[in-house]
C-alpha cells in the first residue's frame, strides 16, 4: 500500500555486467524489488518515484541503459485526472462528504433501557434540540441531562457519546425502592374473585375466613377492624394473603373459514434514499394499493469497508398483490388454536402467582364457527387491598 500511494517504477536495466548495477544500489540506498531476469544480461526491476533519478545517475558509471517500462501508483492517477476537472470537483465533494457527514448524528443507538420504550428517550431528545441532522461537536451533556432526566423520571443517567455520525445514547434506569406501606391507611383485604380457601396468611387485621371456606367476589377475608379491650374497636392496616382454588369458564368462537392467498398477480418495487430525515425519490408516482396488497420494506445502511456508515439509508419497498380465496379448515385445526388463545386468555386473567392445576377443553359446531369451551382450576392468590374511608 505504500508503495501505491508514493508511487513506482519499473524499468529495463540491459549490461554486460548487470550485478555491478546491483551492488550499485545497495551501495548507494537506492531501494528496489521485484527483481525479474529476463536473460543474462537484462532485467526488470521496481523502485520508487523518488530513487529513480538516483538509478540513472549512478547507472552512468557503468556500460548499461535504463529504460522506463512503466509507471503505476497514486501519483500516476493524479497525473492523469489533472485535466478532468468535473471528477476532481467530485472526488473533493465526496471526501467533504464523508468527512463532513461525521459531524452530524444520522443515526442513533439506545442501550441500557429495559422498561423506558426506546421511542421515548428519543422523543425526549428531539425536544431537547438531539436529532438526525444535529452538529454533534457541541453537545453540552451537563444541560442536556438537566432537561432529559425532569422529562425521564424513570431514568437516573443518560450520557450521549458521539462515534463517527453514529449517537450512542447509555442509559441507566433508576431502580424504585418497594413500596412503603403506609400505616395510617385502614384497609381490609377482599376477594378478588370467588374460591375455596386452601391458605390464609393474615399480617395485620383479623382473618374473617378460614381454611375450607367458600368465598365470593368481593367478600371480606381479612378486616382492618379489630377488637380491643381498651377502646372497643382498633382500627388498623389490614394486609395478608389468602390462597384459594378458583375456577373459570371460558369460551371462544373460531371460523372455520379463512381467506388466504393463493396466486401473486403484481408486484412493483420502489426505491429511496434516506438522507437525515430527507427522501430522495428514485422512482416515478404510482404504486398499488389495497387490501389486497401486501406492503414490505427492506432498509439498508450503506457502510464502507472497516463499518464506516455513511448518513444514507437505502430504502426498498416492495407491494405484492395476491389473489385470495376462501378456504375450509378442519374442527382439529380450529380447536388446536381455540385452545392456545383461550390458554393466553386464562393466564392473564389469573393473579400474578397463581398456576393452573387442571384444564378441560369441549367443542360445539355452531355454523361456521367452532365454540372452543375452556373448564380450568386453578390456585391462586385472591386477596385484594381496599382502603377504607377515614371515620
Amino acid at each position: 500500500m505504500i508503495n501505491c500511494l508514493r508511487g513506482s517504477v519499473t524499468v529495463r536495466v540491459e549490461s554486460a555486467y548487470p550485478e555491478r548495477v546491483v551492488n550499485l544500489c545497495a551501495a548507494h540506498a537506492i531501494p528496489f524489488w521485484d527483481l525479474r531476469w529476463i536473460d543474462g544480461a537484462t532485467f526488470t526491476v521496481r523502485t520508487s518515484f523518488g530513487a529513480l533519478p538516483r538509478l540513472q545517475a549512478v547507472t552512468q558509471q557503468v556500460d548499461c541503459s535504463v529504460t522506463v517500462v512503466r509507471r503505476t501508483g497514486l501519483p500516476v492517477l493524479l497525473l492523469s485526472l489533472r485535466r478532468r476537472y468535473v471528477l476532481l470537483a467530485g472526488a473533493a465533494l465526496l471526501l467533504l462528504f464523508l468527512f463532513g457527514g461525521n459531524l452530524f448524528i444520522w443515526d442513533f443507538q439506545v442501550t441500557g433501557n429495559e422498561t423506558v420504550p426506546t421511542e421515548t428517550i428519543l422523543r425526549t431528545l428531539e425536544e431537547y434540540g438531539i436529532t438526525v441532522g444535529t452538529f454533534s461537536m457541541y453537545i453540552d451533556q451537563e444541560a442536556m441531562r438537566n432537561h432529559v432526566l425532569l422529562e425521564l423520571p424513570d431514568v437516573s443517567w443518560l450520557v450521549v457519546n458521539v462515534k463517527g455520525c453514529t449517537a450512542h445514547v447509555q442509559v441507566v434506569e433508576r431502580k424504585r425502592p418497594p413500596q412503603i406501606v403506609q400505616e395510617d391507611e385502614i384497609t381490609n383485604v377482599v376477594a378478588l374473585r370467588s374460591g375455596l380457601v386452601t391458605r390464609v396468611e393474615p399480617l395485620d387485621g383479623k382473618a374473617q375466613v378460614a381454611q375450607g371456606s367458600t368465598v365470593t367476589e368481593g367478600q371480606l377475608l381479612i378486616s382492618g377492624v379489630v377488637d380491643s379491650t381498651r377502646t372497643g374497636v382498633r382500627l388498623v392496616h389490614g394486609m395478608g394473603r389468602v390462597w384459594a382454588r378458583t375456577w373459570y369458564d371460558i369460551s371462544v368462537l373460531v371460523p372455520l373459514q379463512q381467506e388466504q392467498k393463493t396466486q401473486q398477480t403484481a408486484q412493483t418495487t420502489r426505491i429511496w434514499l434516506d438522507l437525515g430525515k430527507k427522501q430522495i425519490k428514485l422512482y416515478a408516482k404510482g404504486s398499488m394499493l389495497g387490501p389486497d396488497c401486501d406492503k414490505i420494506l427492506h432498509y439498508g445502511a450503506v457502510c464502507l469497508p472497516g463499518g464506516f456508515r455513511l448518513p444514507i439509508t437505502v430504502v426498498t419497498e416492495q407491494t405484492v398483490r395476491c389473489t385470495t380465496a376462501v378456504t375450509q379448515r378442519t374442527e382439529e385445526e380450529a380447536q388446536a388454536e381455540g385452545e392456545a388463545q383461550l390458554l393466553q386468555l386464562l393466564e392473564s386473567q389469573m393473579t400474578e402467582d397463581g398456576t393452573v392445576t387442571a384444564t378441560r377443553f369441549s367443542t360445539a359446531r355452531k355454523g361456521n364457527y367452532l365454540l372452543v369451551t375452556l373448564w380450568a382450576e386453578c390456585h391462586e392468590q385472591i386477596g385484594q387491598q381496599v382502603v377504607l374511608p377515614q371515620p
